[in-house]
């Protein structure tokens, strides 16, 4: 019953914070992949990485990759997928993502609620460096232009991203 209670106390911190869990779906992993145009050894953050499937696929192509999580049972699911990918590059922190530090981020990803993003905004603008890529899922930041928009059919879930240079 503790464990139980542990669960969804983080589950509903999390939504607090930033989203419930909901997770990328997965065919649009590739989509992310495509236009954050990851090279090898950039930073890749994943705010709110869920089951780290983000993370992963980074890593797989070469990008130092970290997710923060800060619902307890996703976290553990990347952590299982953590030790089953033996991925060197690949961080999965229990941590909220408000007290990380993200200058030495390249990409940042993120599926949160429109809400978060707007609370996120400032953070991002303070602590990315420039060029740095923001990609969003859903919804886009408000008051940021996107250099492109990802939505290649009527049932696709929308992707923008953000240059720092130039979303501002």
């Amino acid at each position: 019953m503790i464990l139980l209670l542990i669960f969804l106390g983080t589950a509903v911190y999390a939504g607090v914070r930033g989203a419930p869990w909901v997770g990328s779906r997965k065919k649009d992993v590739q989509r992310f992949l495509k236009i954050a145009d990851i090279k090898p050894g950039q930073v890749v953050y994943d705010l709110g990485s869920g089951d780290g499937r983000i993370v992963i696929a980074a890593a797989k192509i070469g990008a130092r990759a970290i997710g923060l999580e800060v619902s307890l049972l996703p976290y553990l699911l990347s952590k299982i997928k953590q030790g089953w990918a033996h991925l060197p590059n690949l961080t999965i922190k229990y941590k909220d993502f408000f007290r990380e530090d993200l200058s030495s981020a390249d990409i940042v990803y993120i599926f949160l609620t429109a809400k978060a993003h707007r609370r996120l905004k400032e953070k991002l603008e303070k602590e990315l460096k420039s060029g740095a890529k923001v990609i969003t899922y859903v919804w886009p930041i408000p008051g940021w232009q996107p250099i492109k928009k990802d939505k290649p059919g009527a049932q696709s879930i929308a992707l923008y991203l953000y240059q720092l240079d130039g979303c501002g």
